[in-house]
């Protein structure tokens, strides 16, 4: 926590209608920040999108820079920008527009506005760079770095919404699946509300500032094996596992490869099939470069709600998840 109240500051959001975003818009405002939110029109049902009363919000397309010029800072001052825009699918394409060229063109007219301070939603996972949304990730990263503003990238371990996939087979009697023996992996993951009081932390915390910021919820950190004995022991059930050998999904994306090479569906779905591998392999804790090794104890840590706590709260009715994109299972 920073050492001094916060000082108000005018903030552009962006990706402020997704899970985190919505957190840290929430965490913004009360902390006494002016927020204005820039998201995408035709919005059904709640107009506000969930998103607090007294904050902004203007509507326009992220990727296209006159819009975010014309109807996102339209002239105006800001002191800040906190983006948690995240492309929906990690589709190359996608991931190029929106990881990358959109974050640049706010970058760019962030500095045209006389913007100070860039705030960034990135992910671990970049530590590793295998597929292209990682990498998109990172040449933004790198532009933002090089940019003269004071900026702030946070890379979070794993939200609570990405070890939710299964919660419901679960509870419909279903095994829980693992990739192979489910300690291959393991993460600290971050509740929502703890991962948005982070970000807005960013704005007034000088140790958050100008550095590359790793960040997971309370640990230890926990593997598949332990998610799954966690959820069946809230059900009050007997643990019941399905093994998939990660060899199977190289078939998997082999297949969807060779089939994609005539179809941009098939082509989509094969680099999904190799997000999906990567989780399965791929730790979501700090790397040591020297070793090659995932470090749980080198993982900071923030916030205080545990995956347990949220585990309860689904199974009792007391909260929904929509994975979405994200869907596995």
């Amino acid at each position: 926590m920073p050492d001094t109240a916060p000082t108000p500051r005018r903030v552009l959001m962006l990706g402020a209608t997704g899970t985190i975003g919505r957190a840290t818009v929430a965490a913004l405002a009360a902390r006494g920040h002016q927020v204005v939110c820039f998201t995408r029109p035709g919005a059904q049902g709640d107009p506000r999108r969930g998103l607090p009363e007294g904050v902004e919000i203007r509507t326009g397309d992220v990727t296209d820079a006159g819009s975010l010029a014309h109807d996102g800072f339209r002239g105006e001052r800001f002191d800040a920008v906190v983006s948690c825009l995240a492309s929906r699918t990690g589709a190359p394409r996608d991931s190029w527009a929106i990881d990358h060229k959109a974050h640049s063109d706010a970058l760019a007219a962030a500095r045209a506005a006389g913007v100070a301070q860039f705030v960034l939603l990135s992910a671990i996972c970049v530590q590793k760079p295998d597929l292209e949304f990682q990498r998109a990730k990172l040449a933004f990263e790198d532009e933002l770095m090089k940019s003269g503003l004071t900026w702030s990238i946070v890379r979070p371990t794993a939200f609570f919404k990405s070890l939710s996939g299964q919660v419901e087979r679960v509870k419909q009697g279903k095994p829980f699946l693992l990739f192979g023996d489910g300690r291959l992996t393991a993460c600290k993951p971050i509740s929502d509300a703890d991962l948005g009081a982070y970000i807005a932390e960013c704005l007034d915390d000088p140790a958050r500032q100008n550095a590359i910021l790793p960040i997971g919820g309370p640990g230890p950190a926990i593997t598949p094996l332990e998610q799954g004995e966690m959820l069946f022991g809230l059900l009050g059930k007997e643990p019941k596992f399905k093994h998939v050998p990660v060899a199977m999904m190289d078939v998997i994306i082999t297949v969807l490869s060779t089939l994609g090479r005539v179809s941009p569906k098939l082509r989509a779905k094969a680099e999904f099939a190799r997000i999906g591998k990567y989780y399965a392999t791929e730790s979501m804790l700090v790397l040591d470069p020297a070793t090659g090794q995932y470090d749980a104890d080198a993982t900071p840590e923030a916030g205080t709600e545990t995956l347990r706590d949220y585990y309860g709260r689904l199974i009792r009715g007391e909260e929904t998840v929509d994975l979405g994109e994200h869907a596995m299972f």
